[in-house]
């Protein structure tokens, strides 16, 4: 099962360093086919990051309502976390489609975004200039935006494949001029393939998954994000039939330019690229599987977008493959 679709608008960019896409959805045995039947998966994801000069002022200038003729002189700080529980039903049909199988499911989710930013911002118009100085923070508790998703994979052997779509339909916690929210505004597409290589015999795994997000304008703000381009990806080494080792990582960078930005943010086109350890454990619950695992990711070549680090804690449960299946097929939640 694939857990996608879910962000902390305080915490990740294009407009004012807010993107759709989360990175770190995605990692390992990401395209291997799961049982057919309701699975259901619970995510508890944490992020810290921050944000320094054009990245952080981004913030300041929506929230302020700076026009767009003003000239901005950056040296600004931003400081974002959040705490987010996300829940991930999704239903996988028996009847091939396309001679693969077809998954599809709906993340919701609710948590707690906070932001602070500090450091001035001097705007001038002309011979006359205006200093904003000092710090405030906002935080904000409540619902995200829904992400519908749609899979189609296919299985030979050691090889797996897949195709998916997803997307935002912005229903969540979200006003213009707040520093935290947890919807992003506006809707959005998403769609892409992946691949799986996986060996139950030797316990060798390694899974990689690419895709593209377009955005849709947002109307409070009349600004509306560029394409944006993502890999995901995880490689681990089973220890035995129920426990895994490895590593994940992801890279994220926007494609093309933003439209309806501040002058001095330019295409503001963000990038940043993460990496970091994963256990995984299966275990039996009742006639279904159980499936725990624990993930983090440190950033690093960040540009126009916050970056730190961030952990998820996945738990998921799915029907159990029926005795004789060459290849496990595990509803396994690979965020």
């Amino acid at each position: 099962m694939v857990l996608l679709g879910w962000m902390s608008e305080a915490a990740y960019a294009d407009e004012s360093g807010v993107s759709y896409w989360l990175p770190g959805r995605f990692s390992s045995l990401a395209a291997t086919p799961g049982v057919p039947g309701w699975s259901m998966a619970e995510v508890y994801y944490h992020t810290s990051v921050s944000a320094f000069g054009a990245a952080a002022a981004a913030r300041e200038v929506q929230i302020g309502r700076f026009p767009a003729t003003v000239n901005v002189d950056l040296n600004l700080r931003l400081n974002a976390q959040a705490d987010l529980v996300l829940l991930n039903p999704t239903y996988t049909f028996a009847t091939p489609v396309l001679g693969g199988q077809l998954a599809i499911g709906m993340t919701g989710l609710f948590g707690r975004s906070s932001a602070d930013l500090n450091g001035t911002l001097t705007t001038g118009f002309g011979p006359f200039a205006a200093t904003r100085m000092g710090s405030f923070g906002d935080s904000i508790t409540s619902v995200g935006d829904l992400y519908p998703q749609l899979t189609l994979k296919w299985n030979a052997g050691v090889h797996n494949f897949m195709a998916y779509v997803t997307g935002d339909v912005p229903v969540g916690a979200y006003d213009p001029n707040r520093l935290a929210n947890l919807g992003i505004g506006h809707g959005a597409i998403d769609g892409g393939g992946g691949y799986t290589y996986f060996n139950p015999q030797a316990g060798h795994e390694f899974s990689v998954v690419a895709g593209f997000t377009y955005n849709f304008k947002n109307n409070d703000t009349q600004y509306q994000n560029g394409t944006d381009f993502h890999v995901d990806w995880g490689a681990s080494q089973f220890l035995s039939k129920q426990v895994f080792v490895g590593l994940v990582g992801y890279a994220y960078q926007q494609i093309t330019d933003d439209s309806g930005q501040h002058p001095i943010l330019g295409g503001f086109r963000s990038r940043v690229v993460g990496v970091g350890p994963q256990v995984g454990f299966l275990f039996p619950v009742g006639d279904m599987q159980g499936y725990l695992n624990l993930k983090g990711y440190g950033e690093f070549a960040a540009e126009n977008r916050p970056a730190g680090w961030n952990t998820w804690l996945t738990f998921s449960i799915s029907p159990t493959a029926p005795t004789g299946t060459v290849t496990p097929t595990r509803r396994i939640v690979t965020k």
